[in-house]
């Protein structure tokens, strides 16, 4: 993660899947360069994973040809 990346205003979204009881959540943000951070729900203060426009690209191509399954 860049240091220098500054998440304070980021809009955050939390996955549709989420259910609201406490279960395994994710949360994501598009950045200002295009750029897509990742966080866990239940720890907002602690670090993010940050990818770039290509590797978001990747990683949602992958999820929908099921590479993750």
């Amino acid at each position: 993660m860049n240091q220098a990346t500054d998440l304070s205003r980021a809009g955050w979204f939390k996955s549709s899947f989420s259910n609201g009881q406490g279960g395994n959540c994710v949360e994501h943000a598009q950045l200002p360069d295009g750029s897509r951070a990742l966080r866990d729900s239940k720890h907002p203060d602690g670090p993010s994973l940050i990818f770039t426009p290509a590797e978001w690209a990747a990683f949602i191509a992958g999820v929908k040809m099921g590479e993750f399954d």
